[in-house]
């Protein structure tokens, strides 16, 4: 784990996407942050003496889930696949699919393999919030809050677009793994990795943490909201007022007012992914953020965890 000295910085970003203003300052007592996400390695250890079951490996309950489809309670889980050619961006279930016996020991499917692919050094998928808390707590450890999460991300710039300045890729040299082409058709792999990429392939941040920004999403202990609304519950209106250790909205808050049939709260994901793109989803940045419903899980949202003590 890296020591993260406290202080103030400025949170959220007016150039990004909607969600992600107004821009606060934001004061953070002290923390330890892990280096890098949770590999499938030390998945595999938590899993082996706790005997933990991962969401992904359990039938849903089709009473949680109005209208679900017969063949989709099965265990599972949601794995990308390119399209190969041109789609409309706003319909993800084209390359989004649910896929049976697909979880963090199969992550494209039952008929692939940690050892077959070389994945034990690649940032755990396919788990869950209520996984990545379960991991944490028998770590000794907890999920970093939305606040802490973005902190860490910008190893000490503050205001800066990205974690390591304001420039994508200095000079040409990738700094994170993030899609290179036209999403969802073609990568081209710049990078070098067409999914995951083993923890530390990038250059770390200033506070040396490895892939703050990409290659997968991250869990928070943060309730999704909308900035604006919390703020204006705070009475924090303008940059001049500091917020002290924010701890995000409420299970409430995070419901989905576009499908109130669905009662599954959602947490705030940070980091982007290896699926962030120039022409679609440009949230590899430390101000993006991303609601997920907290029972959901993808071949693209892993973890870190938090110790929170000087």
């Amino acid at each position: 784990m890296r020591h993260i000295p406290g202080g103030t910085f400025t949170m959220g970003s007016t150039h990004g996407y909607p969600e992600e203003g107004p821009t606060r300052q934001v004061k953070l007592d002290s923390f330890w942050v892990d280096e890098v996400p949770v590999t499938n390695r030390s998945f595999a250890r938590f899993v082996e003496h706790s005997g933990h079951i991962t969401t992904a490996e359990i039938a849903p309950d089709s009473k949680d889930y109005p209208g679900m489809l017969p063949e989709l309670a099965h265990p599972g889980s949601l794995v990308f696949n390119k399209t190969g050619h041109p789609v409309p961006l706003d319909q993800v279930n084209l390359w989004w699919s649910f896929t049976l016996g697909a979880d963090w020991r199969h992550p494209w499917g039952l008929d692939s393999d940690l050892d077959a692919l070389d994945l034990w050094d690649h940032p755990v998928v396919h788990v869950s919030w209520h996984d990545a808390t379960a991991f944490a707590k028998w770590a000794g450890k907890s999920l970093p809050t939305e606040a802490e999460h973005e902190y860490a991300a910008r190893g000490g710039l503050d205001e800066k677009e990205f974690a390591w300045g304001d420039e994508l890729a200095p000079e040409g040299q990738m700094m994170a793994n993030y899609w290179q082409g036209q999403f969802p058709i073609s990568n081209t792999l710049d990078d070098g990795w067409e999914r995951t990429s083993p923890v530390r392939s990038f250059p770390a941040n200033g506070y040396g943490l490895f892939d703050m920004i990409g290659n997968v999403w991250e869990w928070t202990s943060d309730w999704w909201v909308d900035q604006h609304d919390l703020l204006h519950r705070e009475k924090v209106r303008n940059a001049c007022c500091s917020v002290s250790n924010p701890r995000g909205g409420s299970l409430r808050d995070s419901f989905d007012p576009s499908q109130p049939q669905i009662r599954i709260g959602r947490k705030v994901l940070k980091g982007g992914s290896h699926l962030c793109a120039a022409n679609y989803c440009q949230r590899y940045r430390p101000a993006a953020r991303h609601p997920e419903m907290i029972d959901t899980s993808t071949s693209h949202i892993g973890f870190r965890c938090v110790i929170r003590r000087p």
